[in-house]
């Protein structure tokens, strides 16, 4: 089976997803899981790092839609971030560059949240 794990950690009004691994159909719902504690704390704005992620599939690409309205519902969204060029070509063939903010390091990513925060 392929090895993945997912770490939730939090800066400031941002939480960071660390993802590690393969996710695909198999290890897909722990990220669902970790979603779905997420907005049952009320934490809206959310960096997915990618930096440790060695592959996607379209399971995984899938949790990443699943939840999006729902942050951005409530004011929140999900970026990503330090992404391998293998994993964004997976991205980039399905369109997402269109939907999602893609950022090379966290802290620019988290930044982009912070600004927002500013102007409300």
């Amino acid at each position: 089976m392929a090895d993945f794990n997912v770490n939730v950690r939090e800066v400031g009004v941002v939480n960071i997803i660390e993802l590690k691994g393969y996710l695909d159909a198999h290890t897909a719902p722990e990220l669902e899981s970790a979603f779905n504690k997420l907005i049952d704390d009320n934490n809206y704005k959310v960096v997915v790092n990618f930096d440790e992620l060695n592959y996607i599939s379209s399971a995984g690409l899938g949790v990443f839609m699943a939840y999006v309205e729902t942050m951005r519902e409530n004011k929140g969204d999900i970026k990503f971030t330090n992404m391998k060029e293998n994993v964004y070509n997976i991205f980039d063939l399905l369109g997402f560059p269109m939907l999602y903010e893609f950022f090379k390091d966290e802290k620019e990513a988290v930044d982009k949240f912070e600004d927002k925060s500013n102007d409300q």
